[in-house]
């Protein structure tokens, strides 16, 4: 984690400050060949990259002379600030290494209920919420006298058996509700029945009547051809399509069979057709499979942003970095949807190894992009010039900690092959997954250790979020 972002009464002295990440030191070591001083987490993830020379004069640098900072971190953890809640209100000022045991009891704090409700709120405004709000405070029933959580309370208001309730049908009768069910059944002279044919509900004198004219009701065929279990409802569908005196047309119809003859008839068309039918159904075929791979590129083409700007999800990320580690040929590579850097631009793809590629294998996400065959390639310069930034979004909530996103970001060398104007038709379908597998796009091989992935929200609800954006520079294009 960087330096710190706090409020001190007085901006501190510059020698207090990271030169990694200009802030004040948050775990101050120094180096002790050169007496420079850094963040902790700063000069790690400074290192990490494989760089072993001090970030300030750039001497050599071995790990054996990187020590903490006791003296340095006390002057630091004595600095007078404000409460982290100040602008919510909270005057609270002391030194910096008081402030946790402040949060303790800071009104302005956001605490969870004692109750273990799912509920968090400000401290100051837990006993309101213990008193009126909480799911799980105790209340009594003024009717049975038993106890409730108040989240149980509120459904057994609605239920309570030795409640005094009206009768649903509104016949006026007034009971306990544990008397209300077989008052329902057999006493209230409102109570429905069910209509023995289509099961919906009537008032006992009107079913009779409902059923002369219920559209279950069973009735017999005009035709006389004693098909059962005909209904009202069905006796005008059963006339046109199930009577065996009704003309029907070949099932095949949508094929291009036009055929049309008795219900009895079919059996003998379909066997005499069987040919005729094989044919019309692989015509058929061949149209669907054409307009199918119109309409997946179109979709292909329609989902791709073109303002330059990836926002990928990756789902299931615990699963795909097990099945990455257990593999046993080949690291597992994951694709992205195809994009464009701007409107009539060029046509990108970003692929991840969750394990790892190449140096950063079994302990790095690694990233790349690549650039692949696009409409617009004969009107754009090569080799693609742009910069590309790569970023894992750090998903905390931004109400309770400012996100920390982390960002790589490189300008393409023009004699890297994968930024050349790649060959129409080299590279397959992305819905294939690698466009061409012996070619590994430009990008990052450590991009993000997994250590570091676990910290803060970089992983939450077992996805990730990789961002990938073009700079482009706007040109005047002459025509």
């Amino acid at each position: 984690m960087p330096g710190l972002d706090l409020k001190f009464l007085e901006k501190p002295r510059r020698r207090l400050y990271c030169p990694l990440c200009d802030k004040p030191m948050r775990d101050p070591v120094q180096v002790s060949t050169c007496g420079h001083r850094f963040c902790d987490t700063c000069l790690q993830e400074y290192l990490s990259e494989g760089v072993f020379k001090c970030p300030e004069d750039h001497l050599p640098l071995d790990y054996a002379k990187i020590f903490p900072d006791v003296e340095l971190e006390q002057q630091i953890l004595s600095l007078p600030i404000r409460c982290i809640h100040s602008e919510e209100g909270c005057r609270w000022t002391a030194q910096n290494k008081l402030l946790q045991a402040h949060l303790s009891m800071c009104e302005f704090n956001v605490v969870s209920c004692p109750n273990r409700c799912p509920v968090k709120l400000l401290r100051r405004e837990l006993p309101e919420h213990l008193q009126h709000d909480c799911a799980k405070r105790k209340l009594h029933c003024d009717h049975c006298g038993d106890q409730f959580s108040g989240e149980a309370y509120e459904s057994h208001q609605d239920d309570c058996p030795e409640e005094s309730v009206y009768c649903e049908n509104k016949c006026g009768a007034r009971m306990v509700r544990r008397h209300l069910a077989q008052h329902s059944v057999s006493e209230c002279p409102k109570r429905k029945l069910p209509c023995r044919y289509c099961k919906k509900e009537f008032l006992y004198d009107t079913i009779q009547p409902h059923q002369q004219q219920c559209p279950r009701f069973p009735v017999q065929c005009p035709n006389r051809c004693g098909t059962p279990g005909i209904t009202r409802e069905t006796l005008m569908g059963h006339v046109k399509e199930g009577c065996n005196t009704a003309m029907v047309i070949c099932p095949f119809k949508e094929a291009g069979c036009k055929h049309r003859c008795p219900k009895t008839g079919v059996a003998q068309h379909l066997e005499e057709g069987t040919n005729t039918h094989l044919t019309l159904l692989c015509g058929l075929v061949n149209r669907q499979r054409l307009e199918l791979r119109e309409l997946r590129r179109g979709v292909e083409e329609l989902s791709g942003s073109r303002d330059g700007t990836l926002l990928w999800k990756l789902t299931d990320y615990s699963q795909r970095l097990q099945e990455a580690k257990i593999r046993t040929s080949g690291s597992l590579e994951l694709f992205s949807p195809a994009f464009y850097s701007h409107t009539y631009g060029y046509r990108l793809q970003v692929s991840a190894f969750p394990n790892g590629n190449g140096s950063g294998e079994g302990s790095h996400l690694s990233v790349y992009i690549r650039v692949l065959p696009g409409e617009y390639d004969g009107l754009l310069e090569w080799p693609f010039p742009y910069r590309v930034s790569f970023s894992l979004l750090d998903q905390s909530d931004p109400a309770l900690t400012k996100p920390q996103h982390i960002t790589e970001a490189f300008n393409p060398d023009p004699t890297w092959k994968n930024f050349q104007r790649p060959r129409p038709g080299a590279l397959g379908s992305v819905r294939g997954g690698c466009l061409d597998e012996s070619m590994l796009g430009f990008g990052y091989p450590k991009f993000v250790p997994h250590e570091e992935m676990k910290k803060r929200n970089y992983i939450r609800d077992n996805a990730i979020f990789i961002k990938a954006s073009i700079d482009v520079v706007k040109k005047i294009l002459n025509s």
